[in-house]
């Protein structure tokens, strides 16, 4: 069910334009295209701008349409809109992107060996738990034999670590 609808107060984020990344509040409707923003606390001047360029979130702000910018701020401000902002998955999944955006080549290296090292401790943990399964669930005979087969390809696997880390 659709619960984010255009009205007096909902507050937009802005997805592309000069003000691109910002949050405002919709302080009146133009016209089916437009509406009337305002951007107290981010730095938005009151303009008119296309819905086309704004995605609306969950917030809404109360306050009668064509408020001052003094009480769509005292609003904001009382709701605590930027607060809330970067509490959603949503904001912090945009900086995490502008964050990923502004990584040095030396930043992609280092991540790369962390996810490395992550993936070959749980690889690791995972086979033990995979021998520990095996030899609960099967006879002493039968367990011997697997585990001789399992140890050969990890040594393998050991050997070949240190030449991809060269």
């Amino acid at each position: 069910v659709f619960k984010r609808f255009v009205e007096i107060g909902r507050v937009a984020f802005i997805s592309f334009g000069p003000h691109a990344g910002k949050l405002v509040a919709i302080v009146d409707v133009i016209d089916q295209n437009r509406a009337l923003v305002d951007g107290p606390c981010s730095g938005v001047r009151r303009q008119a701008m296309p819905f086309k360029c704004m995605q609306l979130t969950d917030f809404v702000l109360k306050f009668p349409h064509s408020a001052r910018q003094k009480c769509v701020r005292l609003a904001w401000e009382k709701e605590n809109i930027n607060e809330k902002w970067a509490a959603t998955r949503w904001a912090k999944k945009i900086e995490a992107r502008e964050k990923k955006a502004k990584m040095t080549d030396f930043d992609r290296y280092k991540v790369m060996k962390a996810k490395k090292m992550r993936n070959r401790i749980i690889k690791h943990e995972m086979k033990k738990l995979q021998k520990m399964s095996s030899k609960k669930g099967k006879k002493p005979e039968k367990s011997e034999k697997p585990e001789k087969s399992e140890k050969a390809p990890k040594s393998e696997k050991v050997q070949k670590a240190p030449k991809a880390q060269k």
